[in-house]
């Protein structure tokens, strides 16, 4: 699974002119889906989303979590992210995840953080969003569960 993480000052969905989801400050967090992943993966991307120091100390340090900094958390499924892009000029999706397998890892995804004492929103699978955000610093990162081959 992979998730692009960016810290946010707040962040939003909207679906048919409607806000679905918003969050202020923490983290937005794009959701990608590959064949290979499993319920194994939403748990080593969970624990690495929460996990994973983003959120500054009192020295101005990224030495916080979501859990420690206060943050909300906003989560949007984008099987963009699995895409090929090492030739030519148009992504290749074979490497994603069914939509069938996606929508259900993302659901399991949701509900794995939600039991963290954070707030957690979502974005709506399959659904065509508009997602607004004001990056913090800005901070984004790149995280990526281990493949299974």
């Amino acid at each position: 699974m992979i998730a692009l993480i960016q810290r946010v000052t707040r962040a939003s969905v909207t679906i048919d002119n409607q806000i679905t989801a918003r969050i202020d400050a923490g983290m937005l967090a794009l959701i990608g889906v590959q064949r290979p992943d499993t319920h194994e993966s939403v748990v080593q991307l969970a624990e690495k989303m929460l996990g994973y120091r983003v959120f500054e100390d009192d020295q101005g340090k990224m030495n916080r979590d979501i859990r420690q900094g206060g943050g909300q958390l906003l989560l949007v499924p984008q099987f963009t992210l699995a895409a090929d892009t090492h030739k030519g000029r148009r992504p290749g999706f074979s490497s994603a995840a069914s939509p069938q397998q996606a929508n259900e890892l993302f659901d399991t995804l949701v509900s794995t953080v939600s039991r963290e004492s954070i707030t957690v929103a979502r974005g709506t699978f399959g659904a065509d969003m508009q997602v607004a955000l004001i990056n913090d610093g800005p901070v984004t990162f790149w995280l990526e569960t281990r493949r299974s081959v």
